[in-house]
Protein backbone atom coordinates (compact mmCIF):
# COMPACT_ATOMS: atom_id res chain seq x y z
CA UNK A 1 0.00 0.00 0.00
CA UNK A 2 1.18 3.53 -0.78
CA UNK A 3 -0.45 5.34 2.12
CA UNK A 4 1.18 8.74 2.73
CA UNK A 5 3.98 8.13 0.23
CA UNK A 6 4.58 11.36 -1.67
CA UNK A 7 6.41 11.84 -4.95
CA UNK A 8 7.16 9.60 -7.89
CA UNK A 9 9.83 6.93 -8.03
CA UNK A 10 10.30 6.71 -11.82
CA UNK A 11 11.65 3.18 -11.34
CA UNK A 12 15.01 4.59 -10.21
CA UNK A 13 16.94 4.57 -6.97
CA UNK A 14 17.20 7.77 -4.91
CA UNK A 15 20.52 9.00 -6.34
CA UNK A 16 19.44 8.42 -9.93
CA UNK A 17 16.12 10.17 -9.32
CA UNK A 18 17.87 13.12 -7.65
CA UNK A 19 20.28 13.45 -10.60
CA UNK A 20 17.40 13.25 -13.08
CA UNK A 21 15.47 16.06 -11.40
CA UNK A 22 18.60 18.21 -11.01
CA UNK A 23 19.35 17.83 -14.72
CA UNK A 24 15.77 18.71 -15.69
CA UNK A 25 15.77 21.83 -13.52
CA UNK A 26 19.22 22.85 -14.78
CA UNK A 27 18.00 22.56 -18.37
CA UNK A 28 14.88 24.52 -17.49
CA UNK A 29 16.89 27.42 -16.06
CA UNK A 30 19.27 27.32 -19.02
CA UNK A 31 16.65 27.23 -21.79
CA UNK A 32 13.59 28.62 -19.91
CA UNK A 33 11.42 25.92 -21.52
CA UNK A 34 11.82 22.12 -21.77
CA UNK A 35 9.79 19.22 -23.10
CA UNK A 36 9.60 16.04 -21.05
CA UNK A 37 6.99 13.58 -19.82
CA UNK A 38 4.11 14.91 -17.76
CA UNK A 39 5.16 13.03 -14.61
CA UNK A 40 8.76 14.27 -14.81
CA UNK A 41 7.57 17.82 -15.50
CA UNK A 42 5.33 17.82 -12.43
CA UNK A 43 8.12 16.54 -10.18
CA UNK A 44 10.69 18.93 -11.63
CA UNK A 45 8.26 21.80 -11.11
CA UNK A 46 8.25 21.13 -7.36
CA UNK A 47 12.03 21.39 -7.09
CA UNK A 48 12.31 24.32 -9.51
CA UNK A 49 9.69 26.46 -7.77
CA UNK A 50 11.44 26.04 -4.43
CA UNK A 51 14.76 27.11 -5.96
CA UNK A 52 13.13 30.08 -7.73
CA UNK A 53 11.70 31.22 -4.39
CA UNK A 54 15.22 31.11 -2.97
CA UNK A 55 16.38 33.14 -5.98
CA UNK A 56 13.76 35.80 -5.29
CA UNK A 57 15.07 36.21 -1.72
CA UNK A 58 18.53 36.80 -3.13
CA UNK A 59 20.64 36.68 0.05
CA UNK A 60 23.78 34.61 0.52
CA UNK A 61 22.02 31.99 2.63
CA UNK A 62 19.43 31.44 -0.11
CA UNK A 63 22.20 31.19 -2.71
CA UNK A 64 23.94 28.48 -0.67
CA UNK A 65 20.69 26.56 -0.19
CA UNK A 66 20.02 26.78 -3.93
CA UNK A 67 23.54 25.52 -4.67
CA UNK A 68 22.92 22.56 -2.37
CA UNK A 69 19.87 21.62 -4.44
CA UNK A 70 21.28 22.49 -7.90
CA UNK A 71 25.11 22.28 -7.70
CA UNK A 72 25.85 24.33 -10.82
CA UNK A 73 27.29 27.78 -10.08
CA UNK A 74 26.65 29.17 -13.56
CA UNK A 75 22.97 28.23 -13.54
CA UNK A 76 22.41 29.50 -10.00
CA UNK A 77 24.12 32.79 -10.91
CA UNK A 78 21.85 33.12 -13.93
CA UNK A 79 18.83 32.37 -11.75
CA UNK A 80 19.74 34.93 -9.09
CA UNK A 81 20.83 37.71 -11.48
CA UNK A 82 18.76 37.31 -14.65
CA UNK A 83 15.65 35.20 -14.01
CA UNK A 84 14.44 35.79 -10.43
CA UNK A 85 14.51 39.63 -10.48
CA UNK A 86 12.15 39.66 -13.48
CA UNK A 87 9.53 37.50 -11.77
CA UNK A 88 6.85 39.61 -10.09
CA UNK A 89 4.55 36.90 -8.74
CA UNK A 90 4.71 35.26 -5.30
CA UNK A 91 4.27 31.64 -6.40
CA UNK A 92 3.20 29.56 -9.37
CA UNK A 93 6.20 30.48 -11.50
CA UNK A 94 5.96 27.47 -13.83
CA UNK A 95 3.28 25.75 -15.86
CA UNK A 96 2.95 22.30 -17.40
CA UNK A 97 1.33 22.27 -20.84
CA UNK A 98 0.40 18.84 -22.16
CA UNK A 99 1.43 18.57 -25.80
CA UNK A 100 1.42 15.16 -27.48
CA UNK A 101 2.06 11.45 -27.12
CA UNK A 102 5.61 10.26 -27.80
CA UNK A 103 5.68 7.92 -30.81
CA UNK A 104 8.07 5.36 -29.29
CA UNK A 105 6.18 4.41 -26.15
CA UNK A 106 3.00 6.54 -26.32
CA UNK A 107 4.04 8.43 -23.21
CA UNK A 108 2.22 11.71 -22.67
CA UNK A 109 4.59 14.65 -23.15
CA UNK A 110 4.45 18.14 -21.72
CA UNK A 111 6.25 21.47 -21.92
CA UNK A 112 7.50 22.86 -18.63
CA UNK A 113 7.93 26.62 -18.95
CA UNK A 114 7.84 29.85 -16.99
CA UNK A 115 4.45 31.54 -16.79
CA UNK A 116 6.16 34.86 -17.63
CA UNK A 117 8.25 33.28 -20.40
CA UNK A 118 8.27 36.33 -22.71
CA UNK A 119 9.14 38.71 -19.88
CA UNK A 120 11.98 36.51 -18.63
CA UNK A 121 13.28 35.82 -22.12
CA UNK A 122 13.84 39.53 -22.45
CA UNK A 123 11.42 40.74 -25.08
CA UNK A 124 8.12 42.24 -24.07
CA UNK A 125 5.40 43.24 -26.52
CA UNK A 126 6.48 46.89 -26.42
CA UNK A 127 10.08 45.97 -27.22
CA UNK A 128 8.98 43.82 -30.16
CA UNK A 129 6.82 46.70 -31.41
CA UNK A 130 9.71 49.13 -31.05
CA UNK A 131 12.06 46.89 -33.03
CA UNK A 132 9.57 46.49 -35.86
CA UNK A 133 8.99 50.26 -36.01
CA UNK A 134 12.75 50.93 -36.14
CA UNK A 135 13.14 48.48 -39.02
CA UNK A 136 10.37 50.21 -40.97
CA UNK A 137 12.07 53.62 -40.67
Amino acid sequence: MRHRVAGRGFGRNANHRKALLRNLVTSLFEHLKIETTVAKAKEARKLAERVITLGKKGDIHSRRLALSRIPNKNIITKLFTAIAPKIERNSGYLRVLKTRFRPGDNSDMAILEFVDYDLIKGETKEEKKGKSEKKEK
